[in-house]
């Protein structure tokens, strides 16, 4: 793809951050999302350890995590409306009370319906810290190409957050005890939400829809229900693997170790992410975006192979490698679909889909895993990933009239070239 280089003699990571006041909200906004990658692993370690079933962890998870996606969204639209500190200060306080009953009620034995509450309680309430950093971004820089730096670095640091979380969270519950994970989770979820709340100088100002125009929902967008599918099929990835591979790492007697090789996952996708952020391409966003998820069928068909940890973890790192880019430019395309009064939603959507493919594949994958073992919930693995493939490469042409409609518009000066990250593109 051609591309053009930047600066040896500068770091354009560095550059983005001395932005006043952005490393401030970045980091707080790094803290605030560490439970996302602790609260699903979590929840099926202390269900798994408590109940002794994987199909009861999976069904668990799968409601905090169904109820945060469906309801992250409408909590990015009030986001919109009223100002981030107004909206996610209270939710905050409800995530945190959900989380807290819902390790009480798993530790005094409760029924599975009596858990089932709190995880909508913990899940619904969280909010999406990612689109809300992104916003800010958004916000504080008017410069395309610097703006996809800084997408990729927050895409980075959620991969680097999904390092840490689960290699935490399993070390937790394996050592320590089965709920000390959503524990600590809680007060990273409190503490890194202050910090980040509390910044009121970068958040962004509400934007008031122009007059007199018509907007569709954000979810009714041309494009964005091909986008939604595919970001919840690579959800179904991200669920079913850590299902998967805390049964697998069981079935070798190293469980311990299944945080180790889902933090490699992540870190395959971290490198690549930073790589391609430090380089700004002139081929298109939507192509990239194509030829991203056309690697992801056959890199996940690699699991299949994998019958060692090691091999598993070597396999995911490779499969990793496809994962960031593509979630940054994916983030480019849905940010270009509709109008910066819509950002937060909008941007919160690809997290959505994320999260209700999660959820749904750590439901499938526990199923699985409880009738035939852990080799038969990585075909819901492989699945989805070629559903992923297989729909992006059908929807190719949709996204190439949808950029040339965002070319056109840049041209007639209905949108701003700061509402573009990672779409450079030659005419």
């Amino acid at each position: 793809m051609p591309e053009t280089a930047a600066s040896p003699r500068s770091n354009p990571y560095a550059a983005v951050l001395r932005t006043p006041g952005a490393l401030r909200f970045s980091t707080a906004g790094a803290l605030a999302r560490l439970p996302m990658s602790m609260v699903g692993i979590g929840a099926v370690l202390m269900v798994q350890g408590l109940y002794d079933s994987y199909a009861m962890a999976g069904r668990v998870a799968a409601v905090l995590g169904l109820a945060q996606a469906l309801l992250a969204p409408q909590i990015g639209r009030w986001v919109d409306r009223h100002g981030q500190r107004r909206v996610l200060l209270p939710a905050l306080v409800v995530s945190v009370t959900g989380l807290g009953g819902l390790v009480t009620a798993a530790v005094l034995g409760a029924p599975e319906w009596v858990l089932w509450p709190f995880a909508v309680l913990a899940g619904g309430s969280q909010g999406s810290y990612g689109a809300m950093v992104r916003a800010r971004w958004n916000h504080a820089l008017d410069d395309s190409r610097r703006l996809h730096t800084a997408y990729s670095l927050e895409s980075s640091i959620d991969e680097l957050v999904y390092i840490v979380g689960p290699v935490l969270a399993t070390t937790l519950a394996t050592a320590v005890a089965a709920p000390s994970a959503l524990v600590l989770a809680g007060v990273a979820a409190m503490v890194g939400g202050l910090l980040f709340l509390v910044q009121r100088a970068t958040e962004p100002p509400v934007v008031a829809p122009d007059a007199g125009v018509r907007h569709r929902p954000v979810f009714l967008t041309p494009g964005m229900p091909v986008m939604v599918l595919v970001f919840m099929a690579m959800g179904v990835i991200f669920g079913s693997m850590e299902v998967v591979t805390v049964a697998f790492a069981e079935e070798l007697g190293s469980k311990g170790m299944s945080g180790v090789v889902l933090a490699v996952f992540a870190l395959g996708s971290m490198v690549a992410g930073l790589a391609y952020g430090a380089r700004h391409f002139t081929s298109p966003a939507y192509r990239r975006f194509v030829i991203g998820m056309a690697a992801l069928g056959p890199g996940v068909s690699l699991f299949l192979l994998a019958q060692s940890l090691w091999v598993l973890a070597a396999v995911m790192f490779v499969a990793g490698l496809a994962i960031a880019p593509t979630v940054i430019t994916g983030n480019g395309l849905v940010q270009d679909m509709v109008g910066r009064h819509q950002l937060t939603e909008a941007l919160t959507w690809v997290g959505t889909s994320i999260g209700i493919g999660a959820s749904l594949g750590a439901a499938f994958a526990g199923a699985r895993v409880d009738d035939a073992g852990a080799a038969a919930g990585f075909l819901v693995t492989v699945g989805a990933g070629w559903f992923a493939t297989l729909l992006t490469l059908a929807a190719s042409r949709t996204l190439r009239r949808q950029s040339a409609a965002r070319r056109e518009r840049r041209r007639t000066g209905s949108v701003s070239p700061r509402s573009t990250p990672g779409s450079q593109e030659s005419p």
